[in-house]
């Protein structure tokens, strides 16, 4: 049986993000590294980002007030 790791790019794809953004995530320490490349599980990316905070209550800008 073959292991199939995730790279950056499918990272990316998994979370619906550019791969310009995933660099900006402190993603979880690779599962397997060949040189330069890191490589996660599916099943590594899918705990870590359940475990991330979300934006919380006032998180982001303010809203725009509506003028009715």
């Amino acid at each position: 049986m073959t292991t199939e790791y995730l790279g950056v790019t499918d990272v990316a794809k998994r979370l619906g993000i550019s791969t310009a953004a995933v660099s900006a995530y402190k993603l979880p320490e690779p599962d397997a590294t060949i040189g330069r490349t890191r490589g996660w599980l599916p099943d590594t990316i899918d705990r870590w980002n359940a475990s991330r905070p979300g934006r919380g209550v006032g998180g982001g800008r303010p809203r725009k007030n509506k003028t009715e």
